[in-house]
């Protein structure tokens, strides 16, 4: 699977934007703040209808104009599928694949299976909970539309119970609806921990080997997943925090409060590990991201490096770089100079400056 080309109309910097990719690596370097990244998001964005920063649309939206556009060409198999996206700020988006518009997200997810690493994906481990939930949820929504399904149901119904508990404030007599929430909300989370639990053992069959030869065969590394709830207390404990979510006026049980933590050779790296291995934690869970993508879908997922080979020492760099093999990659960073000392296929160079992408060379 690779991207062929992108064209972006009013998005973020770029009132107008037409680039092709090569099939194998592509650098994009310049100056901070320049656009690099928006053109990774935009990637993004068309794969999974989402910023991987959280950013609404109508942050997206170029700040004078009302609406964008999103249009990318993805090549599978032979096979050539557009992907148009109509980003609004006062409306939902609208996607079509090949000229037919598409309803629901699920149609769209999957069709390109794109894996973002940024300098704050470093500190995943290290940083709350929320992260690691988004990780886990932003790769599981690629990779099972079901999931999707239950996360999307889930989240409603939280809102929902949320939004009951602070009416509840003037109408008590709405407590009588509440056991109606719960036991959807049982149902649909129940669902989001199963799956979240055969994710996390997926990832370890991959990770323990990865993070072995990245530490030089002196780490082991495990995940563990830390649902707040376990699956056959999740009603009796739904129940048993009505009068504290009713004070509260919100509810306090569910996976929407799950955590994951990463243990080296029996120790909790979030708690005792060193700034060093969490950080290489990180890469190798990365890495299995990658790998498990291919694992399920049989196909490799585009990789999008945003100047995260600054942030990494040599041995990191080279081992994450000789681990991308055939897989295509962009890369954005603000000088060439940082890959002189790597000796790796470079495809396609290109200079983004101010909202404008210049072409620079081609080694192929």
């Amino acid at each position: 699977m690779i991207i062929k080309s992108i064209e972006l109309a009013d998005y973020r910097n770029y009132e107008s934007l037409q680039m092709k990719f090569s099939d194998g690596t592509n650098i994009l370097y310049g100056d901070n703040a320049q656009g690099k990244t928006n053109i990774l998001e935009a990637i993004y964005v068309s794969a999974t209808t989402k910023s991987h920063k959280g950013s609404k649309d109508k942050e997206i939206v170029n700040f004078n104009k009302e609406e964008a556009h999103i249009r990318t060409y993805i090549e599978k198999e032979g096979i050539e599928t557009r992907v148009d996206m109509h980003l609004r700020k006062s409306k939902s988006k609208g996607i079509a694949i090949d000229g037919q518009k598409i309803k629901k997200a699920a149609d769209l997810l999957g069709l390109c299976n794109v894996v973002f690493f940024s300098p704050e994906d470093l500190a995943i481990i290290k940083n709350g909970p929320a992260e690691r939930r988004r990780f886990v949820d932003m790769e599981l929504c690629q990779l099972d539309n079901f999931y999707l399904y239950n996360l999307n149901h889930y989240n409603k119904i939280v809102n929902q119970r949320n939004k009951l508990l602070k009416d509840m404030y003037f109408h008590p007599d709405l407590k009588e609806t509440l056991n109606i929430w719960d036991m959807q909300l049982v149902s649909y989370g129940t669902k989001i921990i199963e799956r979240r639990r055969l994710f996390v053992e997926q990832l370890n069959e991959i990770i323990f080997d990865i993070h072995k030869k990245l530490s030089g065969e002196k780490e082991e590394l495990v995940i563990h997943y830390e649902p707040d709830v376990e699956i056959e207390d999740f009603e009796s404990k739904m129940k048993m925090a009505q009068d504290k979510d009713i004070k509260s006026k919100m509810t306090s049980v569910g996976p929407h409060r799950d955590d994951f933590s990463f243990y080296i050779n029996g120790l909790d790296i979030r708690k005792y590990g060193s700034q060093g291995q969490q950080r290489t934690a990180a890469l190798s869970l990365k890495l299995s991201e990658i790998e498990l993508v291919k694992k399920i879908t049989k196909d490799n997922p585009i990789l999008l490096l945003d100047d995260v080979l600054s942030e990494l020492d040599s041995n990191r760099q080279n081992y994450l770089l000789s681990s991308i093999g055939n897989i295509q990659t962009i890369i954005t960073c603000t000088g060439l100079e940082e890959f002189v000392s790597n000796r790796f296929q470079i495809d396609s160079v290109y200079n983004v400056s101010n909202g404008t992408v210049t072409y620079m060379s081609n080694n192929e």
